[in-house]
């Protein structure tokens, strides 16, 4: 019994040595943050960051930072002035994109201009102001396909307008009609177990408002931005 407690305090001793300081590290800073601060959201994963000293804390897609011992938390966008670099929002911008061979795109309708090479992916509600105003700007735009994913989040009108957009025989003929004419479309019942896809998917995804625009390399881009931005970017990627 005496040779297995020596054998087991060996092992944990053993175990501790090979305890590399950057992972002892980083459990004190879990620990120290843990007991501080109950709170706080699951941290992920503990990086370090071009600035000594500095970890970043990812929890989900946000990131906070602080010190090696947790003894400071900082939430904010770290600057690198020397190379003119946001590198928070561009650490947000890769932990919000979306593979586009991961999105739903059996849930959407397409819409397919001149050769249709480049791609897009759009998720709108039918009542969103923002949405209406975009989709009139999209009409500018050649040589892409638009994936239409319907995303009623705006209250019960927007579902009915969805589902029976949904289940129009022509579906981009009637939401071009509501969105850009403002003619209603028409009641029609069909299965559509599609958009509530959409909306689950969304909120997994953290889709909080609308438009949002996914990109063929994963960027995602929220709101009606200028249309000349969604063209510069569709042209940038190879």
């Amino acid at each position: 019994m005496k040779f297995v407690r020596l054998m087991l305090m060996s092992l944990v001793a053993l175990a501790s040595l090979s305890m590399s300081p950057a992972f002892a590290q980083e459990a004190t800073l879990r620990k120290n943050l843990s007991e501080r601060l109950p709170n706080l959201p699951k941290i992920d994963e503990v990086s370090k960051t071009p600035m000594n000293g500095l970890y970043e804390l990812r929890m989900g897609n946000d990131v906070m930072y602080s010190d090696a011992e947790g003894n400071f938390l900082i939430q904010g966008s770290l600057i690198d002035v020397k190379q003119k670099r946001n590198l928070t929002e561009e650490r947000m911008e890769k932990l919000s994109s979306i593979p586009f061979d991961q999105l739903p795109l059996k849930n959407s309708f397409t819409q397919v201009r001149g050769n249709g090479k480049r791609k897009l992916a759009i998720f709108a509600d039918p009542n969103c102001g923002y949405c209406k105003r975009f989709e009139k700007d999209l009409q500018k735009l050649e040589n892409v396909t638009i994936y239409h994913l319907l995303y009623p989040i705006l209250g019960d009108d927007s579902k009915t307008k969805s589902k029976n957009i949904w289940c129009a025989k022509d579906k981009a003929k009637v939401w071009n009609d509501w969105m850009i004419n403002g003619t209603p479309p028409v009641a029609a019942n069909c299965d559509t177990s599609a958009v509530d896809a959409n909306v689950e998917f969304g909120k997994k995804q953290r889709i909080t408002g609308t438009p949002t625009l996914l990109f063929a390399d994963g960027s995602r881009v929220p709101g009606a931005v200028p249309i000349a931005q969604v063209e510069k970017m569709l042209t940038d990627i190879k």
